[in-house]
């Protein structure tokens, strides 16, 4: 089963189905607007720029689990980060990443890719790679700055 088969909530609560990302590399994150790791929402942004016309995208999923960092609503997450960081990849609705609520999609990511501390996401900021077949390529913790994923996104396009 390939990333394409799930369907999430847009940031509008509109469905979005994740087959029109078919045939992309994909940079999937659980994000938080007042979190340490914030300011990568800046180097995202970088990446995106440098690699998005060449098939790269960034999908933001806002998650309110560690330490209550993502607090506002997805209008008030998204103001946030345009503003701040003029980011203009897509963001969906705030989701669980872990537990009995954790959103389908993040319990597929990961059932494939386990993580140091087994399968839990560890905090915000955690980082899948999906290659362009659809199946998770890497898993990669908070420290992991989005410039030192490009060359692992480059390598799969």
């Amino acid at each position: 089963m390939p990333i394409y088969d799930f369907t999430v909530k847009g940031a509008d609560g509109k469905d979005v189905s994740l087959s029109a990302y078919k045939g992309k590399v994909l940079l999937v994150v659980n994000t938080a607007t007042a979190c340490g790791f914030t300011p990568q929402y800046k180097g995202l942004q970088e990446l995106y720029d440098k690699l998005k016309g060449r098939g790269v995208e960034i999908l933001d999923f806002p998650c309110n689990q560690f330490g209550h960092q993502a607090p506002g609503s997805d209008e008030e997450i998204g103001s946030f980060c345009e503003m701040k960081y003029h980011t203009t990849f897509p963001r969906f609705k705030k989701i669980d990443v872990n537990g009995e609520s954790a959103d389908p999609l993040y319990k597929w990511l990961k059932s494939k890719k386990g993580g140091v501390f087994g399968d839990n996401i560890k905090w915000n900021f955690s980082k899948f790679i999906i290659d362009k077949n659809g199946e998770v390529a890497g898993r990669f913790p908070s420290t992991t700055t989005p410039a030192a994923l490009e060359s692992e996104l480059e390598k799969l396009l």
